[in-house]
């Protein structure tokens, strides 16, 4: 089971979230299991007042902070993980059910000492494929599939709920192998840009547009796996040949 300490290294994302009802649900949610750390992702202020579904989850309410990107709401997470009902969807990422992803996520917060994000999409379209571009990998949670082939989808209450009580959930998990600690989402990100100006300057993305958009060159620096003390250098690097190109 995750420790207080750990309970608060993992931030639920809601993005785009537009019923404050809802919002209102996750933090009930938040607050039964355990969990403080509740980031809304929105182009505007949503009016939190209204979520009249958030019992006894006041102090969840008032920590919560909107963030005008996801890039942005996870810049401090070394870990970020999306959610799917996957559907018709073409997937660039792994993509784990939620029994095998709440270990994984464990075990991460046991080896490392950085903070997870755990995002949650609207409730009528999910995460976009931008907004997933951010994601080291996928979870979803496994759900009967119509007779006439639809993909239900769960409530964004009732996802988090389920998804937050896996995760606390006692369950023997083996130990991976200790690991350095990951680099930021912000420290990827900055990575992510530095790549893309430098495909941008030697003409790479001229000639190959098909596979260098900066959705593509995100996920391929996500999976790199660069560590904390490897990013500064790769950033280094990259900066260098920059500025040979442009000499």
């Amino acid at each position: 089971m995750l420790r207080e300490e750990k309970l608060e290294r993992i931030a639920v994302v809601l993005v785009r979230a537009r019923n404050p009802n809802n919002i209102g649900a996750v933090a009930r949610a938040m607050q039964d299991f355990g969990f403080r750390d509740l980031r809304i992702v929105n182009e505007f202020v949503m009016p939190l007042e209204g979520a009249r579904s958030a019992v006894d989850a006041s102090a969840v309410i008032a920590r919560a902070v909107t963030h005008a990107s996801v890039a942005e709401a996870v810049a401090d997470c070394t870990l970020v993980v999306g959610t799917t009902a996957v559907g018709e969807r073409d997937l660039s990422h792994p993509l784990y059910a939620l029994s095998n992803a709440a270990p994984l996520m464990r075990a991460a917060l046991d080896e490392q000492a950085g903070r997870a994000a755990l995002l949650f999409g609207s409730e009528k379209t999910g995460l976009s494929n931008e907004e997933l571009s951010h994601c080291n990998w996928l979870l979803t949670i496994p759900m009967t599939e119509q007779p006439d082939g639809r993909h239900l989808s769960m409530n964004l209450g009732q996802a988090v709920a389920v998804c937050l009580y896996e995760l606390v959930r006692e369950r023997d998990i083996s130990r991976a192998a200790r690991a350095e600690t990951s680099a930021t989402a912000g420290e990827m990100e900055r990575l992510t840009v530095l790549l893309s100006e430098l495909l941008e300057a030697s003409e790479y993305r001229r000639h190959h547009p098909a596979n260098s958009d900066l959705d593509d060159v995100r996920r391929l620096v996500l999976r790199m796996g660069v560590s904390r003390t490897d990013a500064p250098v790769w950033m280094g690097i990259l900066r260098q040949i920059l500025w040979k190109l442009r000499c």
